[in-house]
């Protein structure tokens, strides 16, 4: 993404802790904002099931049209209720709006951070508008239901394209998971979609796993991977698993990243019991923005954003989850305190 003189950010707050969420990081924003010199204009939207009784959507118009003004956004956690003709998420709709076809969520060891493994580095690269997260989901009867899960040559190209040249910056190796051998065609396709643009980047390792196998070999090896290249519904398993090798979704980031848009969020969800509590881990949310940093080419301010985070750490300032007794918001302001004197 190329720099820009200004940036115009979208910011959802969404539902439950989300709010919180998205107070806590805004210091961290600012800060950034203010250190390194960056232009960049925020506007609050209304997104959520909060929306739905006085909109009749999570996703009003108004809305709508304030993200297509502008030139990314930042989306704290929603809820999306479930059961048949319930809402399509919020997250689902930007996403295919806005065509964001490659879901990255990192998952790395924090110093601090007690995890199940040590050595952890690894990208997860989910393709993020098929699947069986296509929306083909219906009832053919009172007793029949049938979800539809849709692998196309495009999609599958240009995600493993995508990760391949994140490969080609970290440690050259790409992994495709997939299910070949129940899901015969679909995955065939996938997997050798994906194995066919291998040729174009030689100085990459490429290997595959089935999706069952690689679930046990994040909990065995982990520190074996570098970016693994998935289908949808595998790509969301597989990336909270991975999160919580490292701390647990409360330091899971993510982007989401389309040719012309990207959206950042935080891998877990609104968790509405904690609200008004100020007890949830802001880190996921500010590790997103962070994120979007990189992605916006501000290298220098996306690795303050990082180093002022593993100090809060280190300094004890962190929440419950993490061992510490801090609020969320003074986790956000002492990690903001940190980036200014990065």
């Amino acid at each position: 993404m190329p720099l820009k003189k200004s940036w115009r950010v979208a910011v959802l707050p969404g539902d439950g802790t989300g709010p919180e969420l998205i107070d806590a990081s805004m210091h961290v924003l600012d800060a950034v904002k203010k250190r390194f010199g960056i232009s960049i204009t925020t506007k609050i939207g209304e997104a959520g099931f909060h929306c739905m009784e006085r909109y009749g959507t999570n996703l009003p118009d108004s809305t709508v049209k304030l993200l297509k003004g502008s030139d990314c956004a930042i989306k704290g956690p929603m809820t999306t209720p479930e059961g048949a003709g319930s809402e399509v998420s919020a997250a689902v709709k930007m996403r295919k709006m806005f065509d964001l076809y490659a879901n990255v969520r990192p998952a790395k060891n924090m110093p601090g951070v007690d995890s199940l493994k040590k050595g952890v580095d690894l990208v997860i690269v989910r393709e993020n508008t098929e699947g069986m997260y296509s929306g083909l989901d219906f009832m053919v009867s009172k007793d029949t239901a049938i979800g539809l899960r849709v692998i196309t040559r495009r999609a599958s190209e240009r995600i493993g394209r995508f990760a391949f040249e994140l490969a080609m910056k970290r440690k050259r190796h790409l992994t495709i998971v997939h299910k070949g051998n129940i899901l015969k065609m679909s995955d065939a396709l996938f997997k050798g979609t994906i194995m066919d643009l291998a040729g174009r980047y030689v100085k990459v390792a490429v290997d595959d796993a089935h999706v069952d196998a690689m679930s046990q070999w994040l909990i065995k090896v982990p520190e074996r991977y570098d970016v693994i290249v998935t289908e949808n519904l595998f790509g969301d398993i597989l990336s909270d698993e991975s999160a919580m090798l490292v701390g647990g979704l409360g330091t899971g980031p993510s982007a989401n990243i389309g040719d012309n848009y990207a959206m950042f969020e935080p891998i877990h969800g609104s968790a509405p019991k904690y609200t008004g509590m100020d007890r949830m881990n802001p880190v996921a949310t500010i590790m997103s923005i962070k994120m979007m940093f990189e992605w916006m080419g501000y290298k220098n301010a996306a690795a303050a954003v990082e180093v002022a985070v593993l100090k809060s750490i280190r300094d004890g300032v962190k929440t419950v989850d993490l061992g510490g007794n801090s609020k969320g918001l003074e986790v956000g302001k002492e990690i903001a305190s940190n980036v200014m004197e990065y």
